[in-house]
């Protein structure tokens, strides 16, 4: 296998997870993805991370898909993949697509994931980082929806993240172009929060992520993240109030909500009990998974 594809590292609440493909400017592979989806199991489960920040090693963030195979690149079935079927589980007649496997694990993370794109982020290394929460880039970041330009379409659920990111236009105009575009306008069309010089990237997801760790309940924030993203698809306010209803109810009577209270009175920081492992309260998860068919 050699080196790690995928770099982890915990330091004080905030797991980095760096995807370790420098010669390649980190191009996606098979390996790369089942790294992703078992560094986010790992997570979910331990308590000890309250935040997960993605970046690239080197200069680059992610190149996208590895076209190392040429021709037949995205041709599943003349090039059969000996890991991909223990990535995709179950096995179907539809090959499933390696990024979207990714990006839906994302959209179901428990703790909120930063994207910290040090380089260029093209095609998957595009859509990897749009079900994650928060996204920054380096001044010299370069982004682009490529796959019109390679004879594809858009992947990894793209075009239900995209959209309701940027608006449909937007959308559209990169995904039909399939230019490469800057961080400039990255961030003029909402898809980034914000710009850093690039030795100040890091510092500055981090500082996020620690404003989280330090101050947020985790089983709140876990509970939030999974509102608001599932909240996209509701189709009027009274399925939120529903929800939000009986969550707060249901927060109301765990441990948190009295150190929260108390701690906010007391003028000092909280310290909360809840566990996200042990201490979800019974109404989660409120959705039923959809099946690939």
């Amino acid at each position: 296998m050699g080196e790690p594809v995928l770099l982890r590292d915990l330091a004080d609440g905030v797991l980095t997870l760096t995807l370790n493909r420098p010669e390649r400017l980190n191009a996606f592979n098979t390996e790369m993805a089942q790294a992703i989806i078992e560094a986010l199991d790992q997570a979910d489960a331990d308590d000890a991370v309250r935040a997960v920040i993605f970046t690239g090693a080197g200069r680059g963030f992610c190149a996208g898909a590895d076209l190392e195979a040429g021709a037949e690149t995205f041709n599943y079935e003349a090039s059969p993949d000996p890991a991909y079927d223990a990535l995709a589980q179950p096995a179907t007649a539809v090959k499933r697509d390696t990024g979207g496997l990714v990006s839906l694990r994302v959209f179901r993370s428990l703790k909120p994931v930063i994207a910290a794109i040090n380089g260029p982020a093209v095609g998957v290394g595009a859509t990897m980082t749009l079900p994650m929460d928060i996204r920054l880039a380096a001044t010299g970041a370069k982004f682009g929806f490529v796959f019109a330009r390679r004879g594809i379409v858009p992947e990894a659920a793209s075009s239900w993240f995209l959209p309701r990111l940027v608006g449909v236009s937007r959308a559209m105009e990169w995904c039909a172009t399939g230019r490469v575009f800057s961080a400039e306008e990255a961030l003029a069309g909402g898809l980034v929060r914000s710009l850093h010089a690039p030795d100040e990237l890091l510092p500055a997801a981090m500082a996020i992520a620690r404003e989280i760790a330090d101050n947020a309940a985790p089983v709140s924030v876990a509970l939030t993240r999974q509102m608001l993203w599932r909240g996209l698809t509701q189709q009027q306010p009274m399925e939120a109030h529903r929800l939000d209803s009986r969550l707060v109810q249901a927060r109301g009577r765990q441990a948190d909500a009295a150190e929260g209270v108390t701690s906010f009175l007391e003028k000092r920081p909280a310290s909360y009990p809840d566990r996200v492992s042990r201490d979800m309260p019974a109404e989660f998860p409120w959705w039923t998974e959809e099946e690939f068919f």
